[in-house]
């Protein structure tokens, strides 16, 4: 007889970043985004696995699919395991170009007011981004968590800083969620 205990747990992080924005044509967390799991190759946190890295369109609508698609795979991954052995957070990262630090988004508000187009056009004032409550009860149902950061251009902090600054958050995200 061994002492197998429980098995350690897992959080799993579903990163996306955005491809070019108004005004910002190398938009920083796409290249945050895609060069991600190759930085990461210095060495994962323990207990840490990356479900996926998708750039998203910036648009409302060119982002729905392909985010609903990454929801629904890490939902079905989740509920394949043991409720207690992984934990699922979901990190975005999005540009602020007059942003001179990192923000850490500290409140999220269902609602979709661009002050310009998005990259297909749409300018919403006061939308209502999810219609019904029912993806985001599934999320809360899940256990699932999220987290949206501001990051500043690259001319402002470097793109090293800023994939130093990236692992560091997902060592921390590891560490106490």
């Amino acid at each position: 007889m061994g002492s197998e205990g429980s098995p350690a747990a897992v959080t799993t992080v579903y990163v996306t970043g955005f491809k070019k924005f108004h005004g910002v044509s190398e938009n920083p967390t796409e290249t945050i985004v895609n060069n991600l799991m190759e930085y990461l190759k210095k060495g994962l946190p323990k207990g840490l696995v990356i479900g996926s890295c998708n750039i998203l369109e910036t648009a409302g609508q060119g982002a729905v699919v392909p985010l609903y698609q990454s929801l629904q795979s890490s939902i079905t991954s989740k509920e394949s395991e043991s409720p207690t052995s992984n934990r699922i957070i979901w990190l975005h990262f999005g540009v602020n170009s007059g942003a001179t630090r990192f923000a850490i988004e500290r409140q999220a508000v269902n609602e979709a007011t661009f002050r310009c187009p998005d990259e297909m056009g749409w300018k919403p004032q006061k939308v209502q981004i999810v219609p019904s409550d029912g993806p985001i009860t599934r999320i809360r149902q899940n256990g699932m968590k999220s987290l949206f950061v501001h990051v500043p251009l690259f001319s402002t902090i470097d793109e090293e800083t800023q994939m130093q600054f990236a692992a560091s958050l997902l060592e921390v995200l590891a560490s106490t969620c």
